[in-house]
């Protein structure tokens, strides 16, 4: 079903590919990558369809994941590239459309922004009702939930505590005929079926009612009609003779999401909340289940796409430790991470970590994946996670990472890792010097620390 639903859009994705990408035409003039007049004409020649249909479906893939727009080049996103070979790659950009179901069908324009966004807000409750209803549920019944949802958003937002102020006393303020003024403000970003599931927030202490704004007082009932449509437009549900149904794929999308809270909610470690430097902190001292069980619930948690650009932020840092820890979350990400491994490959410090990452995703067995690092490369990789185990483990730990080497002997390990250039050489190998109990050999090794401290 999802590749049934998607077909259109990738097909105006590869021929976007083709014709916009890198050697090709831009698709305007001024290099934005949007489908200008004559390049929308010229796909529905090549395509056979009209231009209309062209521009839905490059919005469609837009949307979906499947083409992605950079200056004045459109390339094909992970999710097209993976078209033939993964079906979970489909499922996710259907999954990212409708998400994006508000966006993908316009809303009415005689309604104010937050009227929109509330709607949007609390349709995830109504999509969870869907899917527990597993059968046709009549338009009403959404309407009266529907309207719940949006009343508790607006308690919600009345956050400030109400204390009577005694100077008010004979201010207008305290006449029953005074204008009140607003409280609201936008419900938020029209984030489509994000999770909406959270408890109510009891009151402290009386409070007054919210005050309304004007376009809150707008009947709900046609803007549930424009979201129940949208959200059939995407595929997500069935609407018609005045009651909707969720479809398969729409059922499992709820699913999906409900997984993702609990998958969150069970952060063993607690560092779903932290930032991905902290967040990879807190798993250094974890054993790998479950340093991958809270990588999980931490992505959970976020968008794959700013949670990806999180950990390789952190991998930046001077830290090797969490350089190394963060392309192992990377590796719970999978596939969408792939764009962003790619970019970091002219990154002489990401450069091996990538290398290895790529390597595993496309299929090498990790035990191999070291074949695809240069000497040079593995060797600023040895001397990376030497640091990292200087900085953070114990003096056996250290000297066992000596076998890890790809030279065979000291000597010309050493004789390398002077010629690598990596920062940490001189306090790597003042550390190894410290821990070997081999007094010649400590000896040979704070020499070496020595003259790349000297530059001899």
């Amino acid at each position: 079903m999802a590749r049934s639903g998607l077909a259109a859009a990738a097909r105006v994705a590869r021929w976007a590919d083709a014709a916009l990408g890198p050697g090709g035409d831009s698709a305007t003039a001024d290099g934005k990558a949007t489908l200008s007049d004559a390049t929308a004409e010229r796909a529905a020649r090549d395509l056979d369809l009209t231009p209309e249909q062209v521009r839905a479906d490059w919005d469609t893939a837009r949307l979906a994941g499947l083409i992605e727009v950079h200056g004045d080049t459109a390339r094909p996103g992970w999710r097209l590239r993976a078209w033939n070979r993964d079906d979970s790659a489909v499922l996710r950009g259907w999954v990212a459309l409708c998400d994006a179901w508000s966006l993908a069908y316009p809303e009415p324009e005689e309604y104010e922004a937050a009227a929109v966004a509330e709607v949007v807000t609390a349709m995830p409750q109504v999509l969870s009702f869907l899917q527990l209803s597993a059968g046709p549920v009549p338009v009403p019944q959404l309407l009266d939930l529907l309207q719940q949802r949006v009343t508790e958003l607006r308690t919600e937002r009345c956050e400030v505590d109400y204390v009577p102020q005694p100077e008010a006393a004979g201010s207008d303020a305290a006449r029953p005929d005074a204008p009140r003024a607003h409280t609201s403000g936008s419900a938020g970003a029209r984030s489509g079926t994000g999770t909406g599931l959270r408890p109510r927030v009891p009151l402290q202490r009386p409070r007054p009612a919210p005050a309304v704004p004007a376009e809150a007082d707008a009947p709900l009932e046609p803007l549930l009609d424009w979201a129940l449509r949208a959200l059939a437009s995407v595929g997500a549900l069935t609407y018609g003779d005045g009651q909707a149904t969720l479809t398969p794929l729409g059922s499992w999308a709820v699913w999906v999401k409900l997984e993702q809270i609990c998958v969150a909610a069970q952060s063993p470690a607690g560092n779903i909340e932290q930032g991905a430097e902290d967040m990879l902190r807190g798993c250094a001292q974890l054993r790998p289940n479950a340093a991958r069980a809270e990588y999980r619930a931490w992505l959970a948690a976020r968008p794959v796409g700013s949670a990806v650009t999180e950990l390789i932020e952190a991998a930046r840092g001077e830290d090797a430790l969490l350089r190394g820890l963060a392309f192992e979350a990377l590796r719970v990400v999978g596939a969408p991470a792939e764009p962003e491994v790619r970019t970091v490959l002219d990154e002489p410090t990401l450069r091996p970590y990538a290398l290895l990452w790529l390597a595993e995703h496309d299929g090498a067995d990790p035990e191999d994946a070291h074949e695809v690092l240069t000497r040079e490369e593995a060797t600023w990789l040895w001397v990376d996670t030497a640091a990292a185990v200087a900085d953070h483990g114990e003096a056996p730990l250290l000297v066992r990472h000596l076998e890890s080497a790809v030279q065979p002997t000291v000597p010309a390990l050493l004789t390398e890792v002077r010629a690598v250039g990596h920062p940490r050489t001189v306090q790597v190998l003042v550390a190894l010097a410290a821990a070997h109990p081999d007094p010649a050999l400590a000896k040979a090794v704070r020499r070496a620390a020595f003259q790349v401290h000297t530059g001899g």
